[in-house]
């Protein structure tokens, strides 16, 4: 299964294609897109959506999940947050792709076992994973990590549906 993991963020949107099962992954691509704060919003997010756009049709994944943040104290940052998460979703809906969202906890959980787990050690197994020596941008990194617990969920669904 190919799966596009994707860390929504309007200065910095993390991308991170990887393809296998939750036993063995294998990485395909990442990268941390950028957005310049001098550009109007729009111009910000019509580039986010082309990037991943061209993504999807490059990849052609069978899914796609989404870190999703809670930003409660940081209503500014939210905000923009949002509107990358909004246009993310949208180039998703039009490739026709399904998107799943996972929280930070849940990430965390299915990488390091426990939800209280910090970045390193999240990206040390990431890494470990995936057989990759460096990843060169903590927004790619956790691109990469929401995609390999997208995979780790999936198997766990179909072990539960065998079941029911």
């Amino acid at each position: 299964m190919i799966v596009l993991g994707i860390d929504p963020g309007l200065a910095n949107l993390g991308l991170g294609v990887v393809d296998g099962n939750a036993r063995k992954a294998k990485h395909l691509y990442h990268i941390c897109i950028l957005t310049e704060s001098a550009w109007i919003m729009p111009r910000r997010l019509k580039y986010l959506h082309e990037e991943v756009s061209r993504l999807l049709e490059e990849f052609q994944p069978e899914a796609v999940a989404i870190e999703d943040q809670i930003l409660r104290k940081q209503a500014d940052v939210a905000f923009k947050v949002g509107q990358a998460f909004g246009v993310v979703q949208l180039a998703c809906a039009q490739a026709g792709v399904p998107v799943h969202t996972y929280g930070p906890m849940q990430v965390k959980q299915a990488l390091v076992g426990t939800g209280r787990a910090d970045k390193a050690q999240v990206e040390y197994m990431v890494k470990a994973s995936l057989g990759i020596k460096e990843i060169f941008n903590n927004h790619a990194a956790d691109a990469l990590a929401i995609a390999l617990t997208h995979l780790a969920n999936s198997a766990m669904q179909e072990r539960l549906a065998v079941v029911q």
